[in-house]
């Protein structure tokens, strides 16, 4: 039987991620200091917008001026449903001073920073173990000095536990760490970053390449042309090879929230930091180009003008995105900004996802990597997902639970230390129902002793 050739149309449908939509997700995963540089880069590399000098340009040129930013400007047009500088959020500038609350936490190393995550992190007692005993293995730069033989002879585990713990702890905050080596720092970042596949295949296989410069060696084995080859590099040295280290040397690490939450009244008000971006404005010499410039001149500035008009249409959503995510952890946290953090309520991702009608990932990108200035200080925005235990018929917070362990060591008698039960016993009586290895594991965790070993003299 010969075989029969033919045309066959079958239709499918799949996600496409487009350049412009794989910034947006990037613009959204980025805290302000980042979104800062990448305004700044932004500016430097398009003709068409210019930065504000705050001391001197107050006033528009003219009232076309003002036609031409509300023309780029309007919400409308940029398919948001309305304007994100009214309702309960808005983005203040001279109203917010961030350097009044930048928060520094001197003498943290990177080791603590990281057990404090794994503190607020749902793992089963043999993992837990094993994390921790990586973390432990950290040196200050960051690297993992323990190999996974090592790790899985010490905690009595298989090599496969190990890499998925392992696993587990790269994905923590900073990007990067608990890596073996530069090439697998670089790629953690990278892949957290959201950088290019191009960047992705320099660091995995071309690292060495990179840096000799040999670009051109580069391009003919990625079959990629020189301009894209520069381009990813430009991004990869933007990469931190030592992630811990700014948590080394003992010096103060400052952190500008992305957010504040300030009570007005009853209510509370979620301001989003624009202090802490570059004032940019439309070019004029250019605007009047475009308008009546050359065939050729005025090809190249409508390019340049539709990547501007989506850079501002991503910072924009950006900005509506962290202020309704913002917005719904207060409302579901609202004892927190009240009472403080002693009264966090259990929240996750899918909670605040499905009030919003967006998906974890989306939520996810909104918090990661940022602050949040509130009435009690400054705080990571992951830390208002906290997992719950069943109590008496309701959640509590496993949050809240460790600061009620830590408050009644803190009050017990230290010639008679309390045990693991008699601290279940204080919580019953306080209203929290758990267990005694519940206690024991939470107290572990925040790194109390047990009662015999606390016991003073």
């Amino acid at each position: 039987m010969k075989p029969a050739y033919g045309l066959e149309l079958v239709q499918t449908q799949k996600l496409v991620l487009t350049p412009e939509l794989h910034q947006a997700i990037m613009i959204l995963q980025m805290n302000v200091q980042e979104l800062s540089g990448l305004i700044l880069e932004e500016v430097q590399k398009n003709p068409l917008l210019e930065l504000v000098e705050e001391t001197t340009e107050k006033l528009r040129d003219d009232e076309d001026e003002e036609d031409w930013m509300a023309y780029f400007f309007d919400s409308s047009d940029l398919g948001l449903g309305g304007s994100a500088r009214g309702g309960a959020s808005a983005g203040l500038r001279g109203e917010y001073d961030p350097l009044r609350y930048t928060s520094a936490q001197a003498n943290t190393s990177i080791r603590e920073y990281l057990l404090s995550q794994l503190g607020v992190t749902r793992l089963e007692d043999k993992d837990r173990a094993i994390a921790r005993f990586i973390i432990e293995s950290i040196d200050d730069n960051g690297y993992l000095q323990s190999s996974v033989g090592e790790v899985a002879l010490a905690t009595e585990s298989s090599p496969e536990q190990v890499e998925r713990v392992l696993k587990l702890v790269q994905k923590f905050d900073p990007p990067g760490v608990a890596a073996r080596n530069l090439r697998e720092c670089l790629e953690l970042q990278a892949e957290a970053k959201g950088l290019a596949p191009l960047a992705l295949e320099i660091i995995r296989h071309h690292l060495d390449d990179l840096a000799q410069g040999r670009y051109t060696k580069i391009c003919q084995s990625t079959n990629a042309s020189l301009q894209q080859v520069l381009r990813a590099r430009d991004s990869i040295v933007e990469l931190q090879p030592k992630p811990g280290a700014a948590f080394s040397g003992g010096h103060v690490t400052f952190i500008v929230p992305d957010i504040a939450v300030r009570r007005i009244g009853d209510d509370f008000v979620v301001i989003l930091n624009d202090n802490a971006l570059p004032s940019i404005r439309w070019n004029p010499y250019y605007r009047k180009l475009l308008a009546a410039g050359d065939k050729d001149a005025r090809s190249y500035l409508v390019k340049q003008m539709k990547r501007a008009r989506f850079l501002l249409r991503s910072i924009e959503q950006r900005r509506i995105t962290i202020s309704r995510v913002m917005e719904t952890i207060v409302a579901r946290q609202r004892r927190f900004f009240l009472e403080g953090p002693g009264h966090l309520e259990p929240l996750t991702l899918k909670d605040v996802a499905d009030e919003l009608n967006i998906h974890d990932s989306t939520v996810s990108r909104a918090v990661s990597g940022k602050y949040v200035d509130t009435p009690f200080g400054v705080f990571p925005c992951k830390m208002f997902f906290t997992p719950g235990v069943e109590s008496y018929g309701q959640e509590v917070s496993q949050y809240n639970i460790k600061r009620m362990i830590e408050q009644i060591v803190r009050d017990e008698d230290p010639r008679a230390p309390l045990t693991d039960g008699q601290i279940a016993e204080e919580l019953r009586s306080q209203g929290v129902q758990v267990a005694r290895r519940t206690v024991a594991k939470y107290r572990s965790q925040l790194g109390i002793l047990p009662s015999n070993r606390r016991k003073k003299l």
